[in-house]
């Protein structure tokens, strides 16, 4: 099993900062937008993009929730291993908002399938925006695509992105992982 650096700690930093950017961009203020990060790893990318929007691009006021999929998911009882599902924290409304769901890396869709059903039990968004920080293009399953993407990977069913956090994994790396 070998693996590759995708991209180092300095790369996700200027990804992140471009992401932000995006992101306000489309979304000036933040009035009407909230930011959800999906259960485990969107958590760390949601949490650093509302970080660098508040003390670097000083945005007053973003409202950040974390969505738990575990129940949602299509593959719940299929596997061998038992999922366990994480907290889900939103304390805000998202009926009639635009709503930006972040994830570290898309692969299938599947998860993002099973988050915009999590959603529903909160209200009905005004719009649903996907941003994530890698896109595994050729791997789909499900007609979904992101509205923000960090870094298009070319990788093969074989290969699994690994994306590292200072905060969880004690440093900032993504590998391209051979199994």
């Amino acid at each position: 099993m070998g693996q590759k650096v995708l991209l180092s700690s300095k790369e996700i930093n200027i990804i992140l900062h471009r992401l932000a950017c995006q992101l306000l961009e489309n979304h000036l203020t933040f009035e009407n937008t909230v930011l959800i990060g999906i259960q485990p790893r969107g958590k760390f990318v949601a949490q650093r993009l509302t970080k660098i929007l508040k003390e670097e691009y000083k945005v007053k006021h973003i409202d950040l929730g974390f969505l738990d999929i575990t129940f949602y998911r299509d593959d719940f009882r299929r596997g061998e291993k038992t999922l366990e599902a994480t907290k889900t924290n939103i304390n805000f409304l998202v009926e009639d908002k635009n709503v930006v769901l972040i994830d570290d890396v898309l692969y299938t869709g599947r998860s993002i399938n099973a988050a915009l059903t999590a959603l529903q039990s909160f209200g009905r968004p005004k719009d649903v925006e996907l941003l994530c920080l890698i896109d595994r293009r050729f791997s789909r399953h499900l007609p979904i695509q992101p509205n923000y993407r960090g870094r298009q990977v070319d990788a093969i069913n074989e290969e699994k992105v690994k994306v590292m956090w200072e905060e969880n994994d004690g440093e900032d790396i993504i590998y391209l992982v051979n199994r």
